[in-house]
């Protein structure tokens, strides 16, 4: 018999410590004081890039076909 009240007692205590689990869960999902929800996840995707950092992109990659076009034209030569 003692050894069923320790199990009892063992369950009680576990669920015990996952009601403390589950509230501290649940007031994590909560909206946060301006009425948002946390997220806690990354943005997946292309990054968003700003027009200076396009026109870098684009000046970069016409010096890089250029040095591709000489060589193939030095190479057929």
């Amino acid at each position: 018999m003692e050894m069923l009240d320790k199990a009892i007692h063992d369950l009680y205590a576990e669920k015990q410590r996952l009601e403390q689990a589950i509230a501290s869960l649940e007031k994590l999902q909560q909206p946060a004081a301006g009425g948002q929800v946390v997220s806690t996840t990354k943005r997946r995707g292309r990054k968003s890039m700003e027009e200076r950092e396009r026109l870098e992109v684009s000046d970069r990659m016409k010096k890089y076909w250029a040095g591709r076009r000489k060589e193939r034209g030095a190479a057929q030569a």
